[in-house]
């Protein structure tokens, strides 16, 4: 803190005391009934000088709120107030107030009073609240930033994310207030269609549903250590055996990962499961709830669905991985065209993999990754990670170019599917032919504008194939991938009783608030994202 905060931290907290002296407290508990800022509005919006003079002269209002800006002219006195639903200004004349009027010298920006009075129009037709009486409630000790220029540092609007809804008012509580509304609209949807919802243990001694590297804590009772959730999937399904058969959960979880734009430690997933539906169900149904979320968000906040990028309009389209990968190769790499094969040339894996090694664009950490690549079904992903998933946004647009579309990218190998069903051997022989070396998975991602918003499958039911994948889940952690799963004898005896055919759908409502609300950054719609120590 510098000398000239202090010296007005120090101006502010001699204020306080002579609130003090003058009967009030520097911090007050006792508002009474107050009438919301938006009501007033709400109530006289339509109403000129001379109906509030003529039919409201009498309606006393009580009100209060956080002073934001005062503008003093000698007898008259104007404070813009502000309450958690709208702001309203206050007109404080000498003859109105009487004596109270000399408490105003003692008002800073940022204190919090209740005042009482009527609804007026100023002169330039401002409704205000003609103030009787003022009485301050709490002191605001440090000076809150400019009115006019709000917080620009992101450092500091992250760590003081008080501050920052304070300072750059209205834009960064439409976001989270379109956040509570998203996930309202979320709950909504499945609420209305029969699903359940249910809570599943955030503390898990095996880690599972996802891979990725964990948090881990330690129960000092118990003496284990147990590990941060970092999905709820497992447990989910579980209920699905018991005949819990449309559940859904919105939680929290954890991934001990990077930070970027795009991630941080602890977010905000949806899950939901649906017995006796498929992958291709849910493909429909995920436009539906996306649909009716947006929906909700554009008739509540039509800025943020103005001057989108991409278009929200189902039907998405739905391409294979292998295409996906094709149809980059040819626009971008057409000299591995041909070694690709649409996909044949996975039958020599190892060829294709030195071919694509080969390509100087690659990173070392490029080669680094496909050199890890174990079997055709890594490759093939590995590919599709490289040269199509970056591309998306422009590979896939609207007719006229204007707009990027979002993408369901399905058909997933297996290999990196471990808790996907296995596409049926007919349907992939028809599909991709006898020959094809990849076993692939009836599981989607969906990408909107180029961010990865979901994930779902048909689930695996079938106990011994779980086992055998969790196994080479084990051996993949032995080869050094600290993000593979455990292998959890639990589930496995769940579906040892029997799990009818499901399909489930993972989302990250951090992003999906991010694409809804235009926001570039995780952070910008998380209250408190995760950040290095303060120095």
């Amino acid at each position: 803190m510098t000398d000239s905060h202090r010296s007005l931290e120090q101006q502010r907290r001699d204020k306080a005391a002579h609130w003090v002296a003058a009967g009030h407290q520097a911090f007050g508990n006792d508002p009474g009934a107050l009438t919301a800022l938006a009501s007033v509005h709400g109530a006289h919006h339509g109403h000129d000088t001379a109906t509030l003079d003529a039919q409201f002269a009498d309606t006393l209002y009580r009100v209060a709120g956080r002073v934001i800006a005062m503008r003093d002219t000698g007898k008259l006195c104007f404070v813009k107030l502000r309450d958690g639903s709208a702001e309203l200004q206050l007109f404080c004349s000498a003859r109105e107030m009487g004596e109270g009027f000399a408490m105003l010298k003692e008002l800073d920006q940022g204190d919090i009073v209740t005042v009482e009075g009527r609804p007026m129009r100023t002169k330039t037709g401002e409704l205000s609240i003609m103030v009787k009486r003022l009485r301050p409630l709490s002191k605001s000790f440090l000076p809150l930033p400019s009115e006019w220029f709000g917080i620009g540092d992101v450092e500091t609007r992250y760590r003081q994310r008080y501050v920052d809804l304070i300072a750059n008012y209205p834009d960064v509580r439409d976001v989270f207030h379109a956040r509570s509304l998203i996930v309202r609209s979320l709950r909504s949807y499945f609420d209305a269609r029969d699903f359940i919802e249910v809570e599943t243990p955030t503390l898990q001694s095996v880690r599972g549903g996802a891979t990725a590297k964990p948090f881990t804590t330690h129960h000092n009772a118990l003496d284990i250590d147990l590990y941060l959730r970092i999905a709820p999937e497992l447990y989910l399904k579980r209920l699905i055996v018991g005949g819990l058969d449309r559940v859904y959960e919105i939680g929290r979880v954890w991934r001990n990962e990077g930070l970027s734009t795009r991630h941080n430690p602890e977010f905000t997933l949806l899950e939901f499961y649906q017995a006796y539906a498929t992958y291709e169900t849910l493909m429909d149904e995920t436009e539906a709830l996306l649909a009716e979320v947006d929906r909700a968000v554009a008739a509540r906040f039509p800025r943020f669905a103005e001057g989108r990028s991409f278009e929200f309009t189902p039907h998405f389209p739905r391409v294979t991985m292998v295409d996906a990968v094709t149809r980059a190769l040819e626009k971008r790499q057409p000299d591995l065209v041909g070694v690709w094969a649409a996909g044949r040339g996975l039958g020599a894996w190892q060829s294709l993999r030195d071919a694509v090694l080969g390509v100087d664009a690659l990173t070392r950490e490029n080669k680094h990754y496909l050199g890890k690549c174990q079997t055709p079904g890594e490759l093939m992903f590995a590919l599709y990670e490289l040269f199509a998933e970056p591309h998306l946004v422009d590979d896939y647009r609207t007719a006229d170019g204007a707009r990027s579309v979002p993408v369901f990218i399905i058909d997933h190998p297996y290999d990196t599917s471990p808790l996907a069903r296995r596409k049926d051997a007919d349907k992939q022989v028809a599909q991709y032919g006898a020959d094809f070396a990849v076993v692939l998975t009836d599981r989607f991602e969906l990408f909107v504008e180029g961010r990865e918003l979901a994930n779902a499958f048909s689930e695996l039911n079938d106990p011994d194939d779980q086992a055998e994948r969790f196994r080479a889940q084990l051996a993949n952690r032995a080869r050094g991938d600290d993000e593979a799963m455990d292998f959890d004898a639990d589930y496995i005896r769940a579906l040892s009783y029997g799990m009818p055919p499901t399909a489930g759908f993972g989302l990250g409502v951090d992003r999906l608030v991010m694409l809804l609300t235009g926001q570039k950054s995780i952070r910008d719609v998380v209250l408190f994202p995760q950040l290095r120590p303060e120095v």
